[in-house]
């Protein structure tokens, strides 16, 4: 279901959003330190995004593997609701930025020039 998300160049060619790599992190903390570390090390702000949006999908598909492996019963139930309570603030974190960023250009394009 998630892995029609993985692909994060889709969403621009023009971007560079290509060259995002996919790391395993689970935690939405570190999303956002992975960004203000990427801040200060001069990485690109279309980088920055890229990663985060490939923690959140990370997140997602692991909270879906767990969630199936629940259901087989290989995992117990306090683990396949860390793993989705976790995955739900990944997600919540993700809107809130995309809220963010689409009030600051719906201000920008206010302006007056």
């Amino acid at each position: 279901m998630i892995s029609s998300v993985q692909n994060v160049s889709n969403l621009s060619m023009t971007r560079a959003l290509g060259a995002v790599d996919t790391e395993n992190s689970a935690s939405s903390s570190a999303a956002a330190m992975s960004g203000a570390a990427g801040a200060a090390n001069g990485m690109s702000f279309a980088s920055v995004m890229g990663n985060m949006a490939s923690e959140v999908v990370n997140s997602l598909k692991g909270a879906e593997s767990m969630s199936f492996a629940g259901i087989k019963g290989t995992a117990t139930t306090r683990e396949v609701v860390d793993s989705m309570l976790q995955a739900e603030q990944t997600l919540q974190t993700a809107i809130a930025i995309r809220d963010k960023v689409v009030s600051a250009f719906l201000e920008v394009t206010k302006m007056q020039m």
